[in-house]
């Protein structure tokens, strides 16, 4: 079996990209403090044609050169916004009908892996800081929290890493 080489891949270019049909998921960020784990979000979400990211509170916004270093060029093709007060976004995104999932560890959680997305819906994903989650009055005005089912000794996973996993679920499901 040989590895394919990039240009043996058939990628989108940015105009194709910017004109493709986004996958109804749009990623809201809610006080990352990690460049790295910003880069990698906007790379994620390139790669399943995410609909936008909102960048909130301390999250930090391109261009910065930590950003770009794991985000590779997505930053050019994702759609993103800075909006400083996450529960003011939050607010205004559900009064547009668009179901709001906070990713977090909480009471009466949906475990992923049970979790169905309705069809025709546009969902948008909380994903919270690296210490703190998702802050209380944003899951407290999210429709649905979602839990990543984890069977080790740690209690959580990296938010770049659960974006990842949490995109490719509801993606595949979304397709079929």
């Amino acid at each position: 079996m040989r590895k394919l080489k990039n240009s043996e891949l058939d990628r989108l270019n940015v105009e194709a990209f910017k004109a493709a049909k986004k996958t109804p998921i749009i990623i809201i960020l809610d006080n990352i403090r990690s460049l790295n784990n910003i880069g990698s979000v906007f790379r994620t979400s390139d790669a399943f044609l995410v609909e936008k990211i909102y960048l909130c509170g301390i999250t930090a916004t391109p261009p910065h050169k930590d950003i770009h270093k794991t985000a590779l060029g997505s930053t050019n093709t994702v759609a993103w916004e800075y909006v400083k007060n996450t529960l003011d976004l939050v607010e205004k995104l559900k009064a547009e009908n668009i179901k709001i999932c906070a990713i977090e560890q909480a009471e009466n959680a949906t475990m992923l892996n049970e979790f169905t997305p309705q069809p025709q819906a546009t969902y948008a994903l909380v994903f919270g800081n690296e210490v703190k989650g998702v802050a209380q009055n944003v899951v407290n005005a999210s429709d649905e929290v979602i839990e990543i089912p984890q069977f080790g000794t740690k209690h959580s996973l990296n938010i770049s890493v659960s974006c990842g996993v949490v995109v490719w679920d509801l993606f595949s499901k979304l397709e079929h």
